[in-house]
This record gives structure tokens, C-alpha cells and sequence, in this order.
């Protein structure tokens, strides 16, 4: 019998777990210390989908699927589910929240209505802000738990209300004790966060964007100097800054 490719995955993860002839790595992990490459890997396929390189975006997408297979794997090995258990979840979901395609509906559901009511029949599920993964990225995290709340009416009523609260809070951190600076400045993003949720602002990719802009002319600053660029004074780099963003435009 010819194997599919997804078979031949699968029979490779069962190998490399296998007890007596396995790969001592592989079998020494659990879902806990596997959990940090699986979000590395997610993030790297968001890279590489920013990068434009279709190879690479397979590539990434292979070394993903393989974060799904592992932790399967583990899970099938202390008999809680299998591979084909999370497929037919998740083909159940998919199937569940499009009723206009696959049922009888004729229209189009609330995508973000559908996913609360869900929550609200999930008896794990105990208020508003609950299931708001804590892995998240913080930035992300924040908008999250700022939306949900906003389904139950806890929101500003336009962006005035969030920009006004990030005056308040660089107030107060002008005015904090050094040992609560740390904290105004949390609350500080939290409110940049919100303000940008009312622009309609994905808060996390304009980080992204900004990050990358800053590498981009940073880079463009040292090609200039070249390997002088540390050893000018702070004048010389602010001028080389300004003719990076002016080249970058």
C-alpha cells in the first residue's frame, strides 16, 4: 500500500516516539515542553507569509502540520485522543458555524455571535472574558479581552473616550513612585491597544509594520557609516536616521 504524505508523517512521528527504538528527544517531550516551538512555529509561518516566499511558507506549514502530529501523538499514547479525533472536531466546527453551505440555513451567520454562543454552552466557560488563551501574545491578548467585554457592553462608545484615557495614564505615570511605573505602563498599553481597536487598527501587525520600518531604516543607517556607526556621537546618527527615512520614504 502506497502511503499519502500525511500517512508517511504520521508513521514517522509514531517511530521517532517509539519506546524501544525512538529518538531520545522526541520521546522525552510532553505537551508543556513542546507547546513553545508550536507557537514559534505558527509565528515563523506568519513570517514567512510577510516575506512573500511561497517555499518558505510551505516550508513553515510543514514544520506547523508536524506541531499538530506531535501533540497528537502524545495525546493518542496517553489515550485521550487521536490525530483523526482532531480532524473530525474541527470538521465538525467548520461544518457547525457555516449552516448556508453545509445545512439548511439561508443566511449567513454571525461568525463572532456563533463562536459566544458556543462558549455560553460550554459549561467550562464561566463569564464574558473567559478562554482568552493566556499564551497569546500580549498585544493580541488585550484586544481580545477588550472585544469581549464589548459584547456585553462594557466599551467606550466611540475613540474619543479610549485617546482621552491615554492622556490619563501618561499622567500618571509622569506622577508614579518608580515601583509603579511598571504598572502604569501596562495600563498605558492597554489603553493604546483600545484606542486602536476603535480605529479599527490591527494593534498587533502595526507593531509588526513599525518594527520592520525601524529595522529596515536601522539597517540603511549602518550601511552608511559602515563599521564607524558605534562609534558616532548622537547628532551624527540622528542626521543618518534622517536621511534613512527620507531614503525609505
Amino acid at each position: 500500500m502506497v502511503l499519502t504524505s500525511l500517512d508517511r508523517l504520521v508513521a514517522i512521528m509514531a517511530r521517532l516516539r517509539d519506546t524501544t527504538c525512538g529518538c531520545d528527544w522526541d520521546l522525552a517531550q510532553t505537551w508543556q515542553t513542546i507547546a513553545p516551538y508550536t507557537i514559534e512555529e505558527a509565528y515563523e509561518v506568519s513570517d514567512a507569509i510577510e516575506q512573500g516566499n511561497a517555499k518558505d511558507v510551505r516550508d513553515e506549514l510543514g514544520d506547523l502540520l508536524l506541531q499538530v502530529i506531535f501533540q497528537s501523538r502524545i495525546a493518542e499514547e496517553n489515550g485521550l485522543f487521536s490525530l483523526d479525533d482532531v480532524a473530525t472536531a474541527i470538521a465538525d466546527k467548520m461544518e457547525h458555524r457555516h449552516p448556508h453551505i453545509f445545512g439548511d440555513a439561508l443566511e449567513k451567520p454571525d461568525w463572532e455571535t456563533m463562536k459566544a454562543f458556543e462558549r455560553q454552552k460550554d459549561d467550562r466557560q464561566m463569564g464574558a472574558l473567559s478562554g482568552v488563551a493566556l499564551g497569546l501574545p500580549a498585544l493580541i491578548r488585550a484586544e481580545k479581552l477588550q472585544k469581549r467585554a464589548a459584547r456585553v457592553g462594557f466599551d467606550w462608545p466611540d475613540a474619543t473616550g479610549p485617546r482621552a484615557k491615554i492622556d490619563e495614564e501618561m499622567g500618571e505615570i509622569a506622577a508614579a513612585a518608580p515601583s509603579e511605573i511598571d504598572e502604569e505602563m501596562g495600563d498605558l498599553l492597554f489603553s493604546v491597544v483600545n484606542w486602536a481597536r476603535h480605529l479599527n487598527i490591527d494593534p498587533e501587525q502595526a507593531l509588526r509594520r513599525a518594527n520592520a520600518k525601524f529595522e529596515r531604516r536601522f539597517a540603511a543607517m549602518e550601511a552608511i557609516a559602515g563599521d564607524g556607526f558605534a562609534a558616532l556621537d548622537l547628532a551624527d546618527k540622528e542626521a543618518l536616521w534622517t536621511d534613512a527615512k527620507k531614503s525609505d520614504g
